[in-house]
């Protein structure tokens, strides 16, 4: 199936690592560039060097306020359009609503919610009909994840901001898409396994909960977030898209 993603080009946040740069990789590979970033400057230099040339890598902050707007310029600069972003942010500090203090809660908030809210807004400025906003977001949004309270908290109003500026952008023909992952096999889910202090008995007891009886694949999280980014979706916005093996109760 051809996506229409052939020299489209999107900026990919958090693109150096985990979900992020599982779903840059599923664009390049059906023939779109990307500009891919993350924080740390060789991380994201080395990560676009692997992606190979339909790739350039920029180093961003998600809670500079000026971040986004860089972020699409260098998609125009090295590419010359922009066609959509999909914004990845690394999960907030782990914790309980006991534990996690003041400062923690506002880092994510700069970081994983205003941050997000900054590029969504800058990205709607410059999109056309066509373009389109995706958010990767968390199983969470449905259902709280124990362990993680700053999510929790912070994951459901960003899915409620995504539904509101679809129907906002709708008329003018630019997209929002969300996408929940739960148990995919990155190294945020390896820690957050570890945690437990037996990473192998909490993977297998995950997996038990599991229809699927097992972990996705970032491979496999990365095809639908291209599928959702690309011109073949051009019909689906405001809908937030399970990736989760089944562990979502209910449609």
């Amino acid at each position: 199936m051809d996506l229409g993603l052939k020299d489209r080009v999107y900026v990919v946040t958090g693109g150096s690592r985990g979900l992020g740069n599982a779903a840059a990789r599923a664009l390049i590979a059906d023939g779109a560039k990307v500009v891919v970033s993350g924080r740390d400057e060789k991380t994201v230099e080395d990560a676009a060097a692997e992606l190979g040339p339909g790739a350039v890598g920029v180093a961003v902050d998600n809670a500079d306020p000026e971040g986004a707007e860089r972020l699409i310029a260098a998609a125009r600069a090295h590419f010359g359009r922009f066609d959509g972003v999909l914004i990845s942010v690394g999960g907030p500090a782990p914790g309980f609503a006991a534990d996690n203090t003041d400062e923690q809660w506002r880092a994510a908030f700069e970081s994983v919610f205003l941050g997000a809210v900054r590029l969504a807004r800058t990205a709607a400025a410059a999109l056309g009909e066509g373009g389109v906003i995706g958010f990767v977001l968390s199983g969470s949004v449905h259902e709280p994840i124990p362990g993680l309270t700053i999510s929790n908290g912070l994951r459901p109003g960003l899915a409620g901001f995504a539904k509101s500026l679809s129907g906002e952008l709708g008329p003018r023909g630019i997209r929002v898409v969300g996408l929940l992952p739960s148990r995919i096999d990155t190294d945020r889910i390896r820690e957050l396994d570890a945690l437990s202090g037996d990473a192998d008995s909490a993977r297998t007891a995950n997996e038990s909960n599991i229809p699927l009886r097992r972990y996705g694949t970032p491979e496999e999280f990365g095809r639908v977030a291209a599928f959702l980014l690309s011109p073949a979706a051009s019909y689906l916005t405001g809908l937030m898209v399970p990736v989760d093996g089944g562990v979502r109760h209910g449609f």
